[in-house]
């Protein structure tokens, strides 16, 4: 449970990061790491169209460079974006100027005010300037469809087991993960319809 839902005392050590949406309200919120990329986004943005569901999509600013027609796609499609650095820079392992840096060079692609730190880390000092420029934003939720060790019922178990009102759940559109979440992702979308839930947009 540590890895797909933190608990909330890791959650306090950063008040000022998105977690979770109101537990008022039966929506949850659906995001998508990593892309967009042309062997996986298309098949994402399909699924969410057939079910008539927005989402989020924190893309790297390489592949949107490589990609415009995909990202563009995304927009048409009536879906938010939000920066999820250049490079997939993780916060930890970078000098904060460098990793600063990579953020603003993906802003030139991505017109977004929302961030997601790859694989969700990054140093205080770090978070302390992003946050002046951007709402950060983790999750409640995430599938760990990246992980080639899981069988891809586990994914979806897992997003049935977590999800809640104001869940923020993390998919990825990237071809690590295609498997687990290809299989996933329609189903988790059917099961939290028939919940009752909706979904909105961050």
């Amino acid at each position: 449970m540590f890895i797909e839902q933190l608990p909330g005392f890791v959650r306090c050590l950063y008040k000022s990061v998105l977690w979770r949406k109101s537990p008022n309200e039966k929506i949850v919120y659906l995001t998508f790491d990593d892309g967009p990329i042309p062997e996986v986004t298309p098949w994402v943005l399909d699924v969410l169209d057939r079910y008539g569901v927005k989402a989020t999509f924190f893309c790297v600013g390489e592949n949107v460079m490589r990609h415009p027609d995909v990202y563009k796609d995304v927009l048409a499609r009536g879906h938010r974006t939000g920066n999820h650095t250049y490079n997939h820079y993780r916060g930890l392992f970078r000098n904060s100027e460098e990793y600063l840096a990579n953020i603003e060079k993906a802003a030139q692609y991505i017109d977004s005010d929302l961030f997601r730190p790859p694989h969700g880390d990054m140093k205080w000092s770090q978070l302390r300037t992003i946050k002046k420029h951007y709402q950060v934003v983790q999750w409640d939720v995430i599938s760990r469809d990246y992980n080639p060790d899981l069988e891809p019922d586990k994914v979806l178990a897992i997003v049935m087991k977590y999800a809640r009102n104001g869940s923020i759940i993390v998919f990825h559109d990237s071809l690590k993960a295609a498997r687990n979440m290809k299989y996933a992702l329609p189903k988790a979308i059917e099961y939290l319809q028939e919940q009752g839930y909706a979904f909105g947009v961050l």
